[in-house]
């Protein structure tokens, strides 16, 4: 029963009501860029910046990890040494910064990584595992606008800022352009909104580059205008599909858009969802079983990408990390201290709803409902645990999205997530 996305919005009340008026979610996000430094409004971003500035920016993500690392075994197991790092950072060209830098812009054409280093090598907490590669930091899908602030020294990786992170991206992987036009086609409406896990544009044999590119959930892509669409697109006529602008790169590399089609019976629709409980629960619950992806990795995402996704479905933005959304003014905020006790936290539950964010070291849950006095939550988790028939607690793995109990599942064989729960955040 738990597993299911109406078991719990019929246990919600108001739970299909759209919370907030039209215009809401515009004023919304824009107290949001102006209260939360890890957000910036990207049509406003400053034409240049200091290159000591920049320099500060790059290296808030680039360094050393102060935990040791390792390559996996496939590729020699050996544990990273202070020459890796000596490597990473001359691919950076830090010295070759102005001390004025014209920003560029452009388009995600394909999800891509960010990464905190210019570089692809996996590394990881030890030689034997394949998840939570630290040098992994976010995702972009295509259509994302970005600020490019810096290349490599071989040109092959840019320094970019999204609206809400900034780390490394592969430069095949992005199309710049003049700052109107990137900027236009970002905020370009009407426009189409992929409201389930996955979609992707339609096989197309003409044009291979835009063949069934993958879009995740809350990728927003502009329509194409009536007056503008052709009687058939490469070969099929767009009748039962959506067509959409995609950025492309021309062969002299200049943005360019193509005219893709996105099949209707596909989970995607026209503008953002209504800010609703009842849309939190549904889109959440379709990445069910989804493996976990640190940083958006494995095709996938973490515990946060997965409230971001669901709250941007619905046009919302947010921080990145977890411990930038806990700690972040935007919303109404419920913050616990040291000295919080567990009928502290029960209490400030049970004034929440289906929806609400909750907040513990590292990690982020929605909160789907209660089942007598437990809450319930939906969340993505690598690790987990819980106490067993016989009071003995177990450590285990889940490495996917699921739905848990909030009191008895383990983060550590000492500590449950409530018993960490450090802030709630309400929003709907």
């Amino acid at each position: 029963m738990q597993l299911t996305p109406d078991y719990w919005i019929d246990k919600t009340d108001r739970a299909v009501e759209a919370l907030h008026p039209p215009g809401w979610i515009e004023a919304f996000n824009a107290t949001s860029v102006a209260t939360d430094p890890h957000l910036v409004d990207l049509p406003r971003y400053p034409g240049t910046v200091g290159g000591a500035e920049l320099r500060r920016l790059i290296e808030s993500v680039s360094k050393p990890h102060e935990t040791p690392l390792y390559f996996h075994d496939d590729h020699g197991g050996r544990r990273l040494k202070a020459a890796d790092y000596d490597r990473y950072r001359e691919r950076m060209a830090l010295d070759e910064i102005p001390e004025s830098v014209r920003v560029r812009f452009g388009l995600i054409l394909q999800r891509t990584n960010m990464r905190s280093w210019p570089t692809r090598e996996f590394v990881f907490r030890s030689p034997e595992t394949h998840d939570l590669d630290r040098f992994q930091e976010n995702g972009l899908f295509p259509g994302e606008a970005v600020a490019v602030l810096h290349e490599s020294v071989d040109g092959k990786w840019l320094f970019v800022r999204s609206y809400n992170y900034h780390a490394w991206v592969r430069r095949q992987r992005v199309v710049l352009g003049k700052r109107d036009v990137v900027m236009g086609y970002a905020q370009s409406e009407p426009f189409l909104v992929v409201t389930g896990a996955r979609a992707s544009t339609n096989f197309n044999p003409v044009d291979s580059s835009v063949s069934e590119i993958v879009l995740d959930m809350s990728a927003r892509l502009p329509l194409t205008k009536p007056e503008e669409l052709p009687a058939h697109v490469d070969g099929q006529n767009p009748v039962a599909s959506f067509a959409v602008q995609l950025p492309v790169c021309r062969d002299d590399g200049r943005l360019d858009f193509k005219t893709v089609l996105i099949a209707r019976g596909q989970d995607v629709g026209e503008g953002y969802l209504p800010p609703s409980r009842e849309n939190a629960i549904r889109q959440a619950f379709k990445f069910l079983g989804e493996r976990y992806g640190w940083g958006h990795s494995y095709n996938a995402r973490d515990c946060t990408g997965l409230v971001l996704e669901v709250y941007r479905s619905m046009g919302i933005l947010l921080p990145r990390n977890s411990s930038q959304q806990g700690s972040s003014p935007i919303g109404n905020n419920i913050r616990f201290g040291p000295d919080a006790n567990d009928a502290e936290r029960m209490r400030a539950l049970h004034r929440c709803a289906a929806g609400d964010l909750l907040y513990t070291p590292g990690h982020v849950m929605m909160l789907l409902g209660f089942e007598g006095d437990e809450p319930w939550v939906i969340h993505d988790m690598s690790g987990s645990g819980w106490v067993d028939d016989k009071g003995e607690p177990v450590e285990g793995v889940m490495n996917g999205v699921a739905v848990t109990p909030l009191t008895t599942t383990q983060v550590t064989p000492k500590e449950t997530y409530f018993e960490q729960l450090y802030a709630i955040k309400k929003i709907l």
